[in-house]
């Protein structure tokens, strides 16, 4: 009897340990769309928010005719900092706090919501304190961002370019790359037109050229025969 079950125990104990880790995984895809539509509401409140949101005017932290509410203090990201307090140092699946870094979404939904109010609500001086806090954490966060990136271009580049043991050809990878580095120059050249208006710009064209240096290092490195 303990034999038969044995094999059966196991294979749950896998099926359940897969599953965690794809939950694990479409978090982090989860948090990345997150990530992205917070910034362009803090691009939208810090540039057009004292236009459009004139009923702010009258909460008492932001006063008649001022911008403090709306320019680089207007929206912090309070909510990625809470959720790397809560689960950092999580090294198992089955935690708890994993379970939290995975789901309870409509919860952490409003801690979010809760996050992009309480800048409007507290003095401006903590919100100057936490900006200049912020930047380091950020940085971490972009880092760790791009290593969760690197994982997911690998398995992209396992799943689509051809294998030296399969007659598989890699058109479907070999397209996507192609688009993906016209994409990035389209971006690039986008990018002088609209933040480079004139040779004064010194940080804006160091900041861009040096973007476009790495994108053809990289280009270059991955046209470069390996055989």
């Amino acid at each position: 009897m303990i034999k038969v079950q044995g094999p059966v125990v196991l294979y749950q104990d896998g099926v359940h340990e897969a599953a965690r880790r794809r939950r694990s995984l479409r978090a982090r895809y989860a948090y990345g769309l997150i990530f992205f539509a917070t910034n362009l509401l803090a691009w939208f409140v810090r540039d057009y928010g004292a236009k459009l949101l004139r009923g702010l005017h009258h909460v008492p932290v932001c006063g008649a005719g001022d911008s403090k509410c709306f320019q680089s203090g207007g929206v912090l990201r309070i909510f990625f900092w809470v959720m790397f307090a809560t689960t950092f140092g999580t090294r198992k699946l089955h935690e708890v706090r994993n379970s939290w870094h995975s789901g309870c979404w409509i919860l952490k939904f409003l801690v979010y919501a809760v996050s992009i109010i309480i800048p409007f609500i507290v003095p401006n001086i903590f919100i100057q304190l936490y900006g200049e806090i912020a930047r380091m954490g950020a940085g971490i966060f972009l880092i760790l961002q791009l290593i969760s990136m690197s994982h997911f271009i690998s398995w992209c580049n396992k799943r689509w370019m051809p294998d030296s043991q399969s007659n598989q050809c890699g058109l479907f990878g070999l397209f996507l790359s192609t688009i993906s580095f016209i994409a990035s120059f389209a971006g690039i050249a986008v990018l002088y037109v609209l933040y480079v208006p004139n040779s004064s710009c010194a940080f804006n064209i160091f900041t861009i050229t040096w973007t476009a240096t790495l994108v053809a290092v990289m280009m270059a490195v991955s046209l470069h025969s390996k055989t």
